[in-house]
């Protein structure tokens, strides 16, 4: 199985979630080996994605060098993670990744419309050895397990009506991604809009790119994609924050009420015993190479 980029540049104008301003973003390919880069281009400064150059998790899952910042990258990097793709080059003029309808189902289709092309060179992927785990005193968790199959699974409980209780499990394939995950949107409390835009924040949030809730219910007037679009979003933003491994996962994702904070100490804890891991060659691993074929053929048949 080989590496793959984008078979042309393709590009797109949004609105930046926190700011609400317009942001052009450019997917341009790149050749074996070169990773995944992001380069804003107003400030001629180049940041790779590594999880040494995450700078905040607070809100979003923010990257940064040099005293400049990318932030809200995990919804295009869930749907680059989920089709495969090893390099690519992101252009951006602003700080942050257009939100589009806060799924990644937009990025989706510019994968769709750029194409996929595989490489001359063998793609790796990341095979989970051990569990890690990361725990909250009040019961959070997220961990690495280790699997022959691409699994996550998520466990959510909020109080409130509109959420409560809810799980999902997704086993991947990038036809699953699309209908399942993809389409899941972020989501937001009404009275943390608020507070958020008094500070300068959310300034391009809206019903048109967020599920909003008020204490009893769903604002949006065209309601839910799913009944449990929550949780599937939770799941979408995990998988665009295991992009930070920069190989794609062989093994299991298990959380309770995870966020970018955790899955970041996640993918710094792994690596820091090499024992919880092992790095294969996807040309030579057959088995686990199987399960990437049989991932990507859903979508390409």
């Amino acid at each position: 199985m080989k590496q793959r980029t984008i078979a042309k540049s393709v590009e797109i104008v949004g609105i930046g979630l926190h700011k609400g301003v317009p942001v052009k973003m450019k997917l341009e390919p790149l050749d074996s080996d070169m990773g995944i880069v992001f380069y804003r281009v107003d400030a001629g400064v180049t940041i790779p994605l590594k999880k040494e150059f995450v700078v905040d998790t607070k809100m979003a899952t923010v990257i940064g060098k040099d005293g400049v910042v990318i932030s809200t990258i995990e919804h295009l990097l869930s749907a680059v993670y989920a089709y495969g793709i090893d390099n690519l080059r992101i252009i951006i003029d602003n700080d942050e990744v257009p939100v589009l309808d806060g799924s990644s189902a937009g990025y989706c289709m510019l994968i769709e419309e750029a194409g996929i092309k595989e490489l001359d060179k063998s793609k790796k992927a990341i095979k989970i050895k051990k569990m890690v785990e990361v725990t909250t005193p009040d019961g959070k968790k997220v961990c690495l397990k280790p699997s022959n199959r691409i699994v996550y699974d998520f466990e959510i409980n909020f109080e409130h009506p509109a959420i409560g209780k809810q799980n999902f499990h997704f086993d991947y394939s990038i036809s699953e991604y699309k209908e399942n995950i993809s389409r899941a949107r972020t989501f937001g409390f009404l009275h943390e809009v608020q507070y958020l835009r008094s500070i300068g924040l959310a300034q391009g949030g809206s019903m048109e790119n967020a599920i909003v809730l008020d204490q009893t219910k769903v604002l949006n007037p065209e309601g839910l994609r799913f009944d449990d679009e929550f949780v599937r979003h939770k799941i979408l933003d995990a998988i665009g924050d295991m992009a930070l491994l920069e190989y794609t996962l062989v093994g299991e994702y298990d959380a309770i009420a995870g966020s970018h904070h955790l899955n970041h100490l996640l993918t710094k804890k792994l690596y820091e015993d090499e024992s919880n891991y092992e790095i294969i060659d996807l040309e030579e691993a057959s088995s686990e190479a199987s399960v990437f074929e049989m991932a990507y053929a859903k979508v390409e048949s």
